[in-house]
């Protein structure tokens, strides 16, 4: 799938070139998102296979991949005024199923996972230092979902200077429309959005 910005030509058709030193973010790849009993529950799950054949050849390169869940304290006060608005996210209260990593995508031993209470997973949390002292200049994000968390995360991932790429087939979110319009949007102004075979590439040659 490769994305275009049509229309934008005109001051939106800039590009980025891709690091040498980059690391997966793999963003919340949770049971919450593929359990049909869960609300947060995804349509399609594709994007979970797609992500670990992306993390399996960063693995592979000895790329860092980094995880991201979601968990929050006691009554979810951590939260603040984002659970209220999104009242789905007290399932994610304490050590809880819907929490869990998926085996697919599950960490091994030597990497890290960061738990974080809102959508960016530089927001509150320690992932810039984290990249910063393993010397990364470009992140590859895959997971979900692609209009909340993960775009968060690439918007603050450039605003902290780092290169963000989206792995398009790699992320998803509970609408198409709204998928494809946030992989538009990411290219024509935060990222580079690419496939995931292009993604499998680029790791491969770093």
């Amino acid at each position: 799938m490769s994305i275009t910005v049509e229309g934008f030509t005109d001051g939106f058709n800039g590009s980025l070139t891709l690091g040498k030193r980059p690391a997966i973010l793999s963003i919340d790849l949770m049971q919450a998102y593929f359990d049909p009993e869960s609300p947060l529950c995804l349509p399609s799950g594709s994007c979970l296979s797609v992500a670990a054949e992306v993390i399996a050849a960063a693995r592979l390169n000895s790329v860092p991949v980094i995880h991201t869940k979601v968990r929050y304290g006691p009554e979810g006060a951590d939260g603040g005024v984002f659970i209220k608005k999104v009242p789905a996210l007290r399932r994610l209260i304490g050590e809880t199923p819907d929490g869990r990593i998926m085996p697919e995508v599950s960490p091994l031993p030597d990497e890290a996972v960061i738990v974080k209470q809102y959508a960016s997973a530089f927001f509150g949390t320690s992932l810039g230092s984290l990249l910063q002292a393993q010397g990364v200049d470009t992140v590859v994000i895959v997971g979900t979902s692609t209009s909340g968390c993960v775009r968060a995360t690439a918007v603050d991932a450039i605003q902290h200077g780092f290169i963000p790429v989206v792995v398009s087939d790699g992320v998803g979110d509970r609408n198409e429309a709204v998928h494809l319009a946030s992989l538009y949007d990411l290219q024509a102004k935060y990222a580079e959005v690419l496939d995931s075979r292009t993604a499998i590439r680029y790791l491969q040659d770093c």
